[in-house]
């Protein structure tokens, strides 16, 4: 009798364990950009490009590849928002910031199918939001000359500039 009580409690233990545990697959938890962290980074990637004597525009998505923030200077050009959204869309979709991708595809690394995906815009100036090794987003810039090259992209570099605002309060949650 003692055995078959011991057998119960187990499997009402264990069995119940079980059960919590497959409830708790049912879901995934990430972090993501909150809107406030988003307009950061699109204010400090544009304020720097002008600076710099650019106008542009910048383009903040949440992980997801929604857009979170679109910000416009007055002088940048029609197509700026589009593009930057677009950077910062490929760069999120892709793990990959802009400028490494459009290199891999000039290097031949990448099929050149990658850059006739739908949305996909594969030129310096999408960089992604990570802390902890989690991707959180992407920042896109459009309307800056183009650099020497794609990897010294003036629109990366700004991009660059909005994500080293926030990235300390990413990293230490200050």
């Amino acid at each position: 009798m003692k055995n078959v009580i011991i057998s119960w409690v187990l499997i009402f233990t264990c069995g119940g364990a079980y059960a919590g545990q497959a409830e708790t697959d049912k879901f995934y938890t990430f972090r993501t950009l909150s809107f406030e962290m988003a307009s950061k980074v699109a204010h400090a990637a544009l304020y720097g490009c002008r600076e710099q004597g650019y106008s542009v525009a910048v383009a903040v998505v949440d992980r997801g590849g929604n857009l979170q923030v679109l910000l416009r200077d007055w002088l940048a050009g029609p197509h700026t928002p589009e593009t930057a959204r677009r950077k910062a869309w490929t760069a999120n979709s892709f793990h990959q910031s802009t400028a490494e991708l459009a290199d891999f595809l000039q290097k031949g690394l990448i099929p050149s199918q990658v850059q006739h995906n739908p949305g996909a815009l594969l030129t310096g100036g999408g960089v992604m939001i990570r802390s902890e090794g989690e991707l959180l987003g992407a920042v896109g810039v459009a309307g800056a000359p183009p650099g020497q090259s794609e990897r010294d992209s003036i629109d990366g570099a700004c991009a660059q500039i909005g994500i080293d605002k926030i990235q300390e309060d990413l990293d230490f949650g200050g």
